[in-house]
């Protein structure tokens, strides 16, 4: 857990070399004459510097303050030589004293692993040398066996050995040759910063290499001691910058926090290697192959290495991970498991003749090879792409300066170079995580969320027959274990961003699991990697309107274009800012450390200060460095004061762990200072429960689907149906229940089970091997699937196969193949079976009735005949109730009943099948019981309906909707230009659909668990949503992410206001409201509240501002209030209704009419109010057949009514458009099955309505 607390950029400095005893005993040697070759010398740990450096014993409650950037530490203890005093050759001499070892104990950190370090620090061995040599650096890796990771930076240098005797009589002897020993320092860090420790130690080398050998461990401790003081920075755009003379160091942060630092070349595999030998290595990581680096250059291993690890993200490798071996750990080679190691090139053929099944990888030479392993190719359309993007790459950075002229600063050259790399790393990063997305983007249409599985053959089934040996190695392994683990958790993560920046449209029209390609795409699957990118886009059922999907047709707010880049690699560079540490003071003074941590709390607190609010996540940046730096000096109530601001202001990046530790060392006297203050009191008890609740294991399982063994009740058939993929609603699983057990006990036993899903499977296989020449292609739309094909018949427009998509039968005639169409499926006017004879017997037929032709079409189907005429009648039936209701849910609907009629025929195979395949006639069932017919009004006013639960196993009710129109000049690959509506479903689920085409842009963003009651727009960088947990919860419009929260109300949050600035000066104010009665003001920019007050009134509901005042909206009342709070009216419940257990549920205030109109939640009229009047309505207008009203919009000169009516027991829902010239009811629109629960404007010409449950689906509507 405290691997998870924050900590400062050093976790250790060591210092590593030969000890002061053996290197006199060489000088010895060397002065007798006896050296007859330089010896190759033992390593061993010589210093351990570890935070804190400083500490004081605090007064008030005992315990010692150690202000360093420290996670608290387990330490244990290191026995190690003690070094002799030092002493002169001829106090050798003199002494006759047998040496004798002294130990000592050094408190070395829990993680470190002193053992084996000096082997890492010396790989090719510590050798006494006869002349200086160059310094060299390179860089280790050190993991727990949790997984966790530090990252080294080693610097080896050389000093002669005077300190040890190289002083004879007092001067240099200048008979015998100077030697020099290696030594080494070795700063070890949690985050893998190699570039900034590797020019910090740079910068002291000099000092290190110069200075006396008893004054070096003073030099390396307090070198460690300023790097303790360094913090780092927290995930997002801001860099930490300091001094370490003569260079500024950078710390770059993290992008995300599920990401680690980037500080490092990332084009080095470039230079080394061809792009096509990339693809080969990350295709032998992502196989989990035993893959060793080889290179003459120590440095190279780990930072090439590192650079493959950040290739694969957001995969993980899972296995043992030691990029570095020392010549005496060759034998870790040997290791059974899969595995990535790195050692000298010299070992190469060594390694290559001992070892089977490596893939060895030389980066001298630029070569990958493997003994007895075939790597197979990664997937040929990701390959492409990838091959594509990293041509147009620029990897010299000479070619970057042709242009530019010389600088003379230092610093500026590497800052220079330094952005030049930060390009260049982003759009690599933006490369490989753009192929890791083309190879996985279609393992979520293969999982099912709700009983996390992962259908592992289907998935393989759908991929190209060339790609399969590749996946067949990659979904076995650990790694991609963990990345369906996140897939199942919808983590939020860069995958699933990139996904949605590249995902086609085709894609996005994703709405069914039912898996078929449109004949077109068939047709041109071999052409290209473009095309085979999208290959299977057509697997999920694509928009089935025969015109184009309807568009909003809204004012174009976004000068948003499409360009060629729309597959989201160009992506714009995010602005970076820099943060300046004070200068380091002597760091192991403890008054000079305290005055340096309260200089930079000063500054933290000038940068929050000068920060605008609009630049709130630089803003949330700064309170986590001034929380960090609280923390470390004891200030742990200003620290978590810092984070409660953090909290409200970017809950991505709140450190929970760290906060948990802060409130368990709170004292007493603390802790009641932290009671007392309500908004830390919520954040500490946030905290302590959310740490208590969180669960033991990470991140939950993954199972395979298999066939069952046993057989199933309805529930656990259900269960099966829905891990299988085949379909996700349980009302249509109901249904296939009853057909799979027509005439027997109410289960289904495995081998029925087993026959049904094989006869989808292999008909889902065959509908994808479909090839219809040109000819016929030309006569069916682009998205067009074909679905089921029948054998060859006899029909009245000659012999053939007829063929059904979602759109029409046609005929594939014999012979010279070609196209006859049938019928479009709205175009039927009749289905019926009838006998003919046919030599002796009489054989059965298909006849359908056109509206388009006189002639009827008549096939001779035989044993056929039965299964078409229930398919075609289901897809009439769906095709009718579809364009009636403008709903293409219905026909998507209707065509998974007529496929799982299909199957259930092909599945029994007995005389009960067409009977038992009828059970699924749901919509010609439903015709021919209910009238199918739309009133005409509403007819001509729905143009469109929208399913937001569609990817759920059952309906959800619609509680609010919003509709944001599109922001000027945004260019966002993610669609963050257009206009947007947002969905709030039950528990907190929120589903976005781009208003501009209507597919989905945010398939179930988790905003809470509880109910979400309001939503307002408050900016184009918030949307604010009030839940019934009390939390307002602020998302990013753009980004579609929430954050942000406000927990400042005690109870549900019921109503959302914003009041209209008088200029563009004015400040921002929102107002909330909660349901006993607190009203908040808020001032938007700080998020700060401004005022609050408490009105006393039965259940608070809803707030708006007019000319100034807040109306109110309660169950009991309505109130005019100011904005201090004061009561400036308030108005009961009309006369003729307090004497009914109604309430009001919604008003609306006209303020240029002075007209007031409110509803009741269990009453069917409106009432009309004067302004001013407080004692009874002056009009009255009636609904009809309405019991009761949920909700109210004002549109032009119109008022939009959401309501319900009763008829027969069924609750409906209806729409009542009031005209508010002439107060009547102009309109009644009957639309939705359930009651309708929200309304919403799209810039007055269009309304959107939101039903209940049982309906669960978006209605939008034309305003005339």
């Amino acid at each position: 857990m405290a691997n998870h607390i924050p900590s400062g950029l050093l976790e250790a400095s060591v210092v590593v070399g030969a000890s002061s005893e053996r290197l006199r005993e060489v000088f010895q040697e060397q002065l007798q004459g006896k050296l007859r070759e330089l010896p190759l010398l033992e390593a061993e740990v010589l210093q351990v510097h570890a935070p804190p450096f400083v500490s004081k014993e605090t007064v008030s409650n005992g315990q010692s303050h150690t202000p360093a950037f420290t996670r608290a530490q387990k330490r244990r203890s290191f026995k190690k030589k003690r070094e002799r005093p030092v002493v002169s050759a001829n106090d050798v001499a003199k002494s006759n004293e047998t040496a004798v070892p002294i130990t000592e104990d050094l408190s070395v950190p829990k993680d470190i692993d002193v053992i084996a370090l000096p082997q890492l620090c010396f790989p090719e061995g510590l050798r006494i040398a006869s002349e200086s040599k160059e310094d060299s650096y390179h860089f280790l890796v050190f993991t727990d066996v949790f997984g966790n990771q530090s990252h080294g930076v080693v610097v080896q240098f050389y000093r002669p050995i005077h300190d040890g005797g190289m002083v004879h009589n007092g001067h240099w002897s200048a008979k015998n040759p100077r030697l020099y020993s290696a030594y080494v320092v070795c700063v070890i860090s949690k985050y893998p910063y190699y570039s900034a420790l590797r020019d910090c130690l740079s910068c002291v080398l000099s000092q290190l290499k110069t200075c006396r050998f008893a004054e070096l461990e003073e030099r390396v401790k307090e070198f460690s001691a300023k790097l303790a003081l360094v913090p780092v920075p927290p995930p997002g755009q801001l860099h930490v910058v300091f001094t370490f003379k003569p260079l500024q160091i950078v710390l770059p942060s993290r992008e995300d926090k599920d990401r680690p630092a980037v500080d490092h070349d990332l084009h080095l595999p470039f230079l080394c290697f061809q792009p096509e030998q990339v693809l080969q290595i990350i295709t032998a990581i992502l196989t989990e192959q035993r893959v060793v680096f080889f290179s003459s250059d120590w440095a190279k291993l780990t930072l090439m290495a590192e650079c493959f690890m950040l290739f694969i993200y957001p995969l993980h490798w899972q296995h043992p991970y030691v990029p570095l071996l020392s010549g005496g750990m060759l034998d870790f080679i040997m290791a059974p498991t899969a595995y990535l190691m790195g050692c000298h090139v010299n070992h190469l053929e060594e390694v290559a003749a001992e070892t089977d099944d490596l893939v060895l990888i030389d980066v001298d030479s630029g070569t990958v090879s493997s003994s007895d392993l075939d790597l197979p190719e990664i997937p040929q359309a990701a390959r492409n792409c990838f091959l594509s993007r990293t041509a147009g790459l620029q990897f010299h950075y000479d070619l970057e300066l042709c242009h530019l002229g010389s600088s003379i600063d230092m610093n500026d050259l590497r800052a220079q170079r330094r952005q030049w790399q930060l390009r260049l790393n982003t759009e690599i990063l933006q490369v490989s995580l753009e192929l890791i997305v083309n190879i996985f983007r279609e393992v979520q249409d293969h999982l099912n969320y709700e009983h996390r599985v992962f259908n592992h053959e289907e998935f393989l089934r759908s991929r190209e027959p060339t790609d399969h040996t590749f996946y067949q190695k990659v979904l076995d392994t650990h790694i991609f274990h963990s990345f369906l683990r996140d897939r199942l958790n919808r983590k939020m993560d860069a995958f699933h961003h990139m996904e949605r920046k590249t995902r086609s449209e085709a894609q996005k029209w994703r709405t069914d699991v039912l898996r078929r390609p449109p004949m077109q795409e068939m047709a041109r699957k071999y052409n290209g990697p473009e095309n085979r990118l999208s290959k299977r886009l057509g697997m999920s059922l694509p928009n089935l309107l025969d015109e184009k999907a309807f568009t909003l047709q809204v004012r174009r707010t976004s000068l948003k274009t499409m360009s060629l880049e729309r597959n989201g690699f160009k992506i714009p560079q995010k602005p970076v800012k820099t943060f300046k540490l004070p200068e380091f003071p002597p760091p192991l003074s403890y008054h000079y450390v305290q005055n340096y941590y309260a200089e930079l709390i000063n500054l933290l607190g000038r940068a929050v200060a000068l920060a605008t609010p609009e630049d709130s996540a630089l803003l949330a940046r700064y309170y986590y460095l001034r929380g960090l730096v609280n923390s470390v000096t004891g200030k742990r109530l200003d620290a978590i004061g810092d984070f409660q601001n953090l909290y409200k202001t970017d809950t991505d990046i709140f450190p929970a762990e760290l906060v948990n530790s802060l409130v368990d060392t709170l004292s007493p006297d603390e802790r009641a200072q932290a009671d007392r203050r309500s908004e830390l009191k919520r954040l500490i008890s946030k905290v302590k429960k959310d740490h208590e609740a969180q669960p033991n294991d990470r991140g939950g399982s993954v199972k395979k689907f298999e066939l069952p063994r046993t057989h199933m009740q309805l529930e656990d058939f259900v269960r099966r149906v829905q891990e299988s993929g085949i379909v996700k609603d349980q009302g249509t699983i109901g249904r296939l229940f009853e057909a799979l057990t027509v005439g027997q006990q109410k289960q289904v036993d495995p081998d029925t089970f087993r026959f049904f899903y094989t006869f989808w499977k292999e008909t889902e296989a065959e509908a994808q091997d479909v090839d219809l020449p040109t000819a016929v292609l030309e006569n069916l739309e682009a998205n067009e699937c074909v679905y089921k094909i029948s054998s060859s018949v006899k029909t009245s427009h000659g012999v053939g196969k007829i063929a059904m998509t979602q759109r029409r039968l046609f005929l594939l005639t014999e012979g010279r193949p070609g196209y006859v169409e049938v019928t479009k499926f709205r175009d039927i006017e009749e289905v019926r079976i009838s006998s003919s004879p046919f030599l002796l017997t009489r054989v059965n037929s298909l006849k359908i009735k056109r509206s388009l032709r006189k002639e009827w079409f008549e096939a001779n189907l035989k044993s056929e005949c039965d299964l078409w005429c229930l398919m075609i009648k289901e897809m009439w039936a769906g095709r009718k109730m579809a364009d009636d209701h403008k709903d293409p849910q219905y026909m998507q609907q209707a065509l998974t009943n007529a496929l799982l009629m299909d199957a259930v025929v092909g599945c029994l195979q007995s005389q009960k099948a067409i009977y038992a395949a009828s059970k699924l006639a749901y919509f010609d069932r439903m015709k021919s019981e209910v009238p199918m017919m739309v009133p005409k009004t509403t007819s001509e006013t729905l143009k469109h309906k929208i399913n937001p639960s569609v990817d759920l196993t059952s309906p959800q009710a619609v509680d609010v909707l919003l509709y944001t129109p599109g922001q000027l000049g945004v260019v966002d690959t993610e669609g963050g230009g257009n206009p947007k509506l947002w969905c709030a479903l039950s528990d907190g689920k929120v589903v976005v659909f781009d208003a501009a085409s209507w597919s989905t842009l945010q398939n179930g963003l988790q905003v809470g668990t509880a109910r979400l009651n309001c939503m307002l727009g408050v900016n184009q960088h918030q949307l604010w949503i009030g839940s019934q947990d009390s939390v307002i919860y602020i998302i990013n419009p753009r980004s579609v992410s929430c954050n942000k929260q406000l927990t400042e109300h005690r109870s549900e949050v019921t109503g959302l206001a914003l009041e209209e600035r008088s200029d563009k000066y004015s400040p921002l104010v929102a107002y909330s409201c909660s349901v006993e009665g607190t009203v908040t003001m808020w001032d938007v920019p700080t998020l700060q509240v401004k005022r609050q007050f408490r009105l006393s009134c039965d259940r608070l509901q809803s707030i708006q501002v007019h000319s100034g005042s807040l109306w109110c909206c309660a169950r009991d009342s309505l109130m005019e209030v100011s904005r201090t709070g004061t009561m400036l009216r308030r108005m009961a419940l009309p006369e003729h209704l307090r004497d009914t257990l109604t309430s009001y549920s919604s008003f609306l205030l006209i303020p240029e009419k002075e007209q007031l109109w409110t509803a009741c939640a269990d009453v069917g009229e409106l009432c009309l109010w004067h302004v001013h009047s407080r004692n009874r309505p002056f009009h009255k207008i009636p609904l009809p057949d309405c019991a009761g009203v949920a909700c109210m919009i004002r549109v032009k000169n119109q008022i939009w009514v959401g309501s319900h009516s009763q008829t027969l027991g069924k609750c409906r829902g209806k729409i009542y458009v009031v005209n508010t010239e002439q107060p009547c009811v102009e309109k009644e629109l009957v639309a939705h099955t359930d009651r309708i629960q929200a309304l919403c404007s799209a810039e007055d010409r269009y309304v959107l309505s939101g039903a209940a449950r049982e309906d669960g689906k978006v209605a939008i509507w034309k305003v005339d």
